[in-house]
């Protein structure tokens, strides 16, 4: 066998190459869902990824022969290196992340040079993995290899896991968790009170979002979620170029029925949003749209029939935190959706998360609808 030879990447065909190893490599893992191959392609490119405006981003490829045998991404968030340490990041805190590689050696060696490339540009500190942005696929999975993840949740091999732990200076920073429940089963007595209680006061009202107002319901919605996670462990506040990339990629599959705003007395002050799970979709695609693909993908759109739905945000008002009022709103919007989810999309499971392990509030939401941990993904650190 050949030397193994790390090398910094930077050209379309270079990213392409990036792109197909984890294809290569995770094909023969059943619950691996292969991510369509333009969007996996756009995620690494300065110019289509907002995240390169505020970030400096380095990929590198591992070679033995000539054969690309491994991948890892070092980058440094600028608005993430900005937040309040006691938040998670804070200076000095770089990441590295989308690591695939063909055998533990090859893993070690990347890390290291994913290691190399932060401290040259200052970093004493890394959390990782982190794929790229914290929005987007945080943590390695330790709990959950058992099934597929849905839309916009990340999968590893458990081996990984055992390649992070061998190194032996790597430790757990946070724990993600996600939460599944059937959707199919009404909530337990205490929770429909609370809920019909809601139903009753004048100064409750929860609505459907308005998708002809996509942008300004956007607007809405992310002025929420940026109050109400704004003191959260890991949270970087999304640029304007972030918010109007994200609409245009959510859009598809946003459905008025599926996100709820909560006003009181008028005011929007909560929020839920629920994703039909495309993962379901576009496992069996491979990664490739075409030939035929994208008319399979556009009827689904239309009108999905999923098995399970995604709660990937939820958000409350920092005013309200604290009070009752802010639990009774999400178990008035979790059920209006759960309603909607069953009876028209034909779904019977439910998926909420990530949520932080010491987030009492959503942790006791979930434990109060009977759900149950069904993944888990981990953040490691290490000083540099």
């Amino acid at each position: 066998m050949g030397d193994l030879t790390i090398e910094p990447i930077s050209t379309p065909r270079e990213r392409r190459e990036f792109v197909d190893l984890a294809y290569r490599i995770n094909a023969a893992d059943p619950n691996w869902v292969p991510p369509l191959h333009m969007e996996a392609v756009e995620l690494m490119t300065p110019g289509k990824n907002p995240f390169f405006e505020h970030a400096d981003v380095q990929l590198f490829l591992a070679r033995k022969d000539g054969r690309a045998v491994g991948r890892i991404s070092a980058h440094i968030d600028h608005l993430a290196i900005a937040m309040d340490p006691v938040q998670g990041m804070g200076p000095g805190t770089g990441n590295w992340g989308l690591l695939e590689a063909e055998d533990q050696a090859t893993a070690h060696a990347l890390i290291a040079r994913a290691e190399e490339w932060l401290r040259a540009k200052g970093m004493t500190r890394v959390l990782a993995p982190m794929s790229m942005s914290v929005w987007e696929e945080p943590g390695q999975l330790t709990r959950g290899f058992d099934h597929p993840p849905t839309v916009m949740m990340g999968h590893q091999s458990e081996r990984y896991a055992d390649y992070i732990k061998a190194l032996g200076d790597y430790v757990p920073a946070k724990l993600l968790k996600t939460y599944e429940l059937d959707i199919t089963k009404e909530f337990p007595p205490l929770i429909q009170r609370i809920i019909q209680s809601g139903e009753k006061n004048p100064r409750i009202r929860i609505r459907d979002v308005d998708k002809s107002k996509f942008d300004s319901e956007a607007a809405l919605i992310l002025d929420i979620l940026n109050d109400a996670w704004s003191d959260n462990w890991g949270f970087v506040p999304f640029t304007d170029t972030e918010i109007a990339y994200a609409g245009k990629k959510f859009k598809p599959i946003v459905h008025n029925d599926l996100i709820m705003v909560a006003e009181y007395d008028g005011e929007p002050v909560a929020f839920m949003m629920t994703l039909p799970d495309l993962n379901e979709a576009i496992k069996p695609m491979g990664g490739k749209l075409f030939p035929f693909n994208f008319i399979k993908l556009l009827l689904w759109l239309r009108k999905p029939r999923v098995r399970t739905m995604r709660v990937p945000l939820m958000g409350v008002r920092k005013k309200l935190q604290s009070s009752r009022l802010a639990s009774q709103l999400a178990f008035m919007m979790i059920e209006y959706i759960r309603r909607n989810s069953v009876s028209r999309y034909g779904a019977s499971r439910g998926e909420i998360g990530w949520i932080l392990e010491d987030n009492q509030g959503m942790v006791a939401i979930a434990d109060a609808i009977d759900s149950h941990v069904n993944k888990e993904y981990t953040i490691y650190e290490k000083a540099l």
